[in-house]
């Protein structure tokens, strides 16, 4: 096991280091492609003159080839950065330093700090909501096949997989916080500063987005157990004379578990990333809200950083998986 997940890490690595890479290499290449310098972007919409812009080109290091640039990029990560922004000020980012911001000249890894913790704090916690969810009434449904309540269930869970969240998110809204007033002045809190309130303001954007995969988990989970429950080694273990509850979760369900932690530890990492439209929504500035405004006013550091904070946070999923398989499946081993 030890070995294996050095391995998976060794790998991970190498996946990251690709990702950067291309990611850099095609923000280096773009411009060239539009005749354009990177200093064009940092100047923003005012038309810079030559000297101007041959100064910014140099300052920031973007009149260099790119491998020599890319070099400079990673070894800020590593051992940080100085910059010089020409007005006699020396801007120094410390490790790991991801660039500087063309439109709000703060360090990106400040701005991705500030970021992470509103993204992270609301995949996990409408993670944790769909996976029990959906898992449990997946699994009732599945028991009671044909049953008035696994047609109720799947029908709420097909109308669920239909409603996007900018519908279901505005509902919520106009339900709890402004019709019966019980959620008002949501902002994000930090957890270590009030648990309570953290949990309190993200109640509604977790349940909308758990809506929808709640939904999708629960129609998952029922075809892997009426196809789980219908192998020979269930009918065995019937017939050993356990109990219903033993066959059901020890035997049943663990089995049907295993692709619903592949696409849940997929789905986690992806969100981190990838929650723009609830954070627009409930007016939460995470990573995604973050990206879009970089991608909005071309704030090309910015985009750089997220995409690899992004990938890391995939990388590290799919390294969870694949270690929770030996857990959840028994069948599983590594060696």
């Amino acid at each position: 096991m030890i070995r294996y997940i050095i391995r998976r890490l060794l790998a991970s690595v190498l996946v990251v280091w690709v990702i950067s890479l291309v990611t850099f290499v095609i923000f280096q290449i773009t411009p060239k492609i539009l005749h354009q310098s990177l200093a064009y972007y940092y100047v923003g919409k005012i038309p810079p003159n030559p000297e101007g812009l041959a100064a910014v080109n140099h300052r920031f290091g973007f009149d260099l080839p790119w491998y020599r640039q890319y070099f400079n990029y990673v070894g800020g990560i590593f051992s940080g950065r100085t910059i010089d922004d020409g007005s006699g000020t020396v801007l120094h980012c410390n490790a790991p330093c991801l660039g500087y911001s063309f439109r709000q000249n703060l360090p990106v890894t400040r701005l991705l700090s500030d970021a992470i913790p509103v993204s992270a704090s609301l995949a996990i916690g409408a993670g944790i909501l769909w996976l029990v969810g959906g898992v449990t009434v997946g699994a009732i449904s599945a028991l009671k096949r044909g049953s008035l309540v696994d047609r109720v269930s799947m029908g709420i869970a097909l109308g669920a997989v239909s409603l996007p969240i900018f519908f279901t998110g505005p509902i919520l809204l106009l339900i709890f916080s402004y019709k019966l007033a019980w959620l008002k002045d949501m902002h994000y809190v930090n957890f270590t500063d009030n648990p309570l309130e953290w949990a309190k303001n993200l109640i509604l954007p977790w349940v909308a987005l758990a809506f929808l995969f709640a939904a999708l988990y629960a129609r998952l989970t029922r075809a892997n157990m009426l196809e789980t429950m219908s192998e020979d080694y269930i009918r065995t273990a019937r017939a050993k004379g356990l109990s219903r509850r033993a066959v059901v979760i020890k035997h049943g369900l663990r089995a049907a578990l295993t692709p619903i932690v592949t696409i849940f530890g997929i789905d986690i990492g992806t969100l981190i990333g990838t929650t723009v439209i609830t954070e627009t929504v409930f007016n939460l500035h995470g990573l995604g809200k973050l990206s879009v405004d970089a991608i909005r006013s071309q704030d090309l550091p910015i985009v750089l950083g997220v995409t690899i904070v992004a990938s890391i946070a995939v990388v590290l999923s799919n390294l969870v998986v694949d270690v929770v398989y030996a857990v959840v499946d028994p069948r599983v081993s590594y060696s």
